[in-house]
C-alpha cells in the first residue's frame, strides 16, 4: 500500500454527526483513510488529548473590498487568509463587490486576480449585486453563477447599495432559475435614515448613537419583508448577520409557517453589546457595525437560535478598518456615528471564541460546533464532499485543537491588519495549534508555513440546502406567478 504523506494519530475526531477516536491518513492533499493504527506516514503528528476537527469555513467576510463610502478594508487576501488560518479556518468566501457603475464580469476578474496572487488558503466568492439592470440579470449574473459563484448578497439599506422590493423580486427570480442562493442584509433604510436625521439634528453624534439609529425593529421589519418577497416566489434565502431577539423571532415564526428561510449570526452578537459603543471618547467606534450589538437578552436569544437551528450559520462578518483617519475615523475625533466605517474584525477569533464560550462552557456540543463553523457552510454554499467534514475523499482541511490551551486576546497576537480587536482582554480556552489546508501544514508552532498564492479558487455547486428544502408555498407561488415569470423569460431572461 502506498505510504501516507501525513498521518494524524491518537486524536479525537469530530464531525457534525459523530465523534470517535481514530488516525487520519492523508495523501495528495486528500483524506484517504480514517481508522485506528494506520501504517506510518512520511510525516506524523501525535494528536493525543486533542480534538481533530474539520477546518473552518468562514462564509461571510470582507477582504480587500472598497466600501460604498470609499474606504478600503485593512486586510488584503494575504493578511486575511493568514489570519483565518491561525484561527482554524481553512476556507473563506468573501465578496466580489459590485458598485453601481461597475460591470459584474470586471468585478469578478479583479477580485479573482487579487486572491490568486495572495491567498494562502482556499477561497470562493459571493457577488455583491448593487445594480440589477438588464445586462446584469440577463447576462452577467447567470454567467457568474455558471462559473461557480453560486451565491449573491443584496442590501436593503445603504444609499449606494440598497435595492427596492421590485428589484429584489427580479433578483430572486433569476436566482431561482439559476440555482443561486440570495443573501440579504435586512434593515429598513428609511427607519434608520429618519432616526439618524433626528439624532444628528440634536447633536447626538457619539458612537453609542449608532446602536440607537439601527433599532431592532428596523432589522425585524426588513427581515419580515425579505421573507415575504421570497415566499411570493417560493424562493429560499438567507438573512445574514442576525443580531437579536426581534429578528430571530421573525425568522423562527416564518420557518414554522413553512418559509424556506435560513439565517446567520456572528461573534459580535454573542460576545459584545451596545454598551461597548458607549466607551470614552471615540473608543466606542471600534464596535460599530450594522446591525450593531444589542443587549444581554439578545445575546441569549442568539444562543437559543443557535441551539434550535434558527441560526445554523456562524460567520465572522470580518470587516476590518484601521482605527484612524484611513478607516473607522475619517474625520478623526470629529467623526459622527453616521460617518464611522461600519464593521469589526473577527476572522481569526471566530472559531476560538465559540469553542471557548460554547464547547468548553457546555452551551453547545463539539458536533454542534463543527456544524456551525464548517459543515453547515459547506452544505449551504455548495462545497459538500470537498470541505466541512473529515471524511475519506474530502480535502484534508483539518484543525488540531488543544482544549486546555488558554489565550488572553490582544491585538498584538493576531494576524490581521486592523490594528485592534473588539475582543481585547477576552480569555479564551481552547485553540487550534496545528492547521492543515489540503494536506499542507500551514500553521504549526505558531508559525506560518504557506506561500502567497498557494490557496485555490473553489468553483462552487448550487447549495445542497436549497436543493433539499423548498418552501411549502413554492408550488402554489410558481403557479400563481407563471404568467409573470413567462413574461420575463420572453424578454430574454431564460
Amino acid at each position: 500500500m502506498e505510504e501516507f504523506d501525513l498521518v494524524l494519530r491518537n486524536g479525537r475526531v469530530a464531525n457534525a454527526g459523530d465523534e470517535f477516536e481514530a488516525d487520519v491518513g492523508v495523501r495528495d492533499g486528500v483524506i484517504v483513510a480514517i481508522e485506528k493504527s494506520l501504517m506510518p506516514g512520511k510525516r506524523e503528528i501525535d494528536a493525543d488529548g486533542r480534538w481533530v476537527l474539520p477546518g473552518g469555513i468562514d462564509s461571510h467576510c470582507h477582504v480587500e473590498q472598497l466600501s460604498a463610502m470609499g474606504m478600503m478594508c485593512a486586510d488584503d487576501f494575504y493578511s486575511a487568509t493568514v489570519s483565518a488560518a491561525f484561527g482554524g479556518t481553512t476556507t473563506i468566501i468573501p465578496f466580489a463587490a459590485q458598485h453601481r457603475a461597475m460591470k459584474i464580469s470586471e468585478v469578478v476578474a479583479d477580485y479573482a486576480e487579487r486572491a490568486r496572487k495572495k491567498a494562502v488558503i482556499d477561497y470562493g466568492f459571493h457577488l455583491i449585486l448593487a445594480n440589477p439592470d438588464d445586462t446584469a440579470l440577463i447576462t452577467d449574473l447567470p454567467e457568474a453563477i455558471r462559473n461557480g459563484i453560486t451565491s449573491l448578497k443584496v442590501y436593503m439599506t445603504y444609499d449606494r447599495l440598497r435595492l427596492d422590493d421590485h428589484q429584489l423580486l427580479d433578483v430572486l427570480t433569476v436566482a431561482a432559475r439559476e440555482q443561486a442562493l440570495v443573501m440579504v442584509h435586512a434593515e429598513n433604510h428609511d427607519m434608520i435614515r429618519w432616526i439618524v436625521n433626528r439624532l444628528v439634528d440634536r447633536a447626538h453624534t457619539a458612537p453609542k448613537f449608532h446602536a440607537v439609529a439601527h433599532d431592532p425593529i428596523a432589522e425585524s421589519e426588513a427581515t419580515n419583508r425579505a421573507i415575504a418577497l421570497s415566499r411570493l416566489l417560493g424562493v429560499p434565502l438567507l438573512i445574514v448577520h442576525v443580531s437579536g431577539r426581534e429578528a430571530i423571532h421573525t425568522i423562527r415564526r416564518a420557518k414554522k409557517h413553512g418559509a424556506a428561510v435560513y439565517a446567520e449570526t456572528c461573534p459580535q452578537y454573542l460576545f459584545l453589546t451596545a454598551e461597548d459603543l458607549d466607551r470614552d471618547g471615540m473608543d466606542g467606534a471600534m464596535f460599530c457595525c450594522s446591525p450593531p450589538p444589542r443587549d444581554k437578552d439578545s445575546q441569549e436569544a442568539v444562543w437559543d437560535g443557535i441551539k434550535d437551528g434558527t441560526l445554523p450559520i456562524y460567520s465572522s462578518d470580518h470587516a476590518p478598518y484601521r482605527f484612524d483617519a484611513s478607516g473607522k475615523l475619517p474625520k478623526g475625533k470629529a467623526t459622527t456615528f453616521k460617518e464611522v466605517a461600519n464593521g469589526v474584525p473577527g476572522l481569526e477569533l471566530r472559531m476560538p471564541l465559540l469553542f471557548s464560550e460554547g464547547v468548553m462552557k457546555k452551551r453547545i456540543s463539539i458536533k454542534e460546533f463543527v456544524a456551525l463553523t464548517a459543515t453547515n457552510h459547506a452544505e449551504m454554499y455548495g462545497l459538500t464532499g470537498r470541505k466541512g467534514e473529515i471524511a475519506v475523499g474530502a480535502d484534508a482541511d483539518i484543525g488540531i485543537w488543544n482544549p486546555d490551551r488558554e489565550v488572553t486576546v490582544t491585538a498584538s497576537k493576531l494576524h490581521d491588519n486592523a490594528g485592534y480587536t473588539p475582543y481585547e482582554g477576552h480569555k479564551i480556552r481552547g485553540w487550534p495549534e496545528v492547521v492543515i489546508s489540503r494536506g499542507r501544514i500551514v500553521v504549526e508552532n505558531n508559525t506560518l508555513n504557506a506561500e502567497r498564492g498557494s490557496g485555490m479558487f473553489l468553483k462552487r455547486n448550487p447549495s445542497d440546502m436549497l436543493r433539499s428544502q423548498v418552501s411549502i408555498s413554492a408550488a402554489e407561488a410558481r403557479r400563481t406567478l407563471r404568467n409573470l415569470i413567462d413574461v420575463g423569460e420572453k424578454d430574454g431572461r431564460s
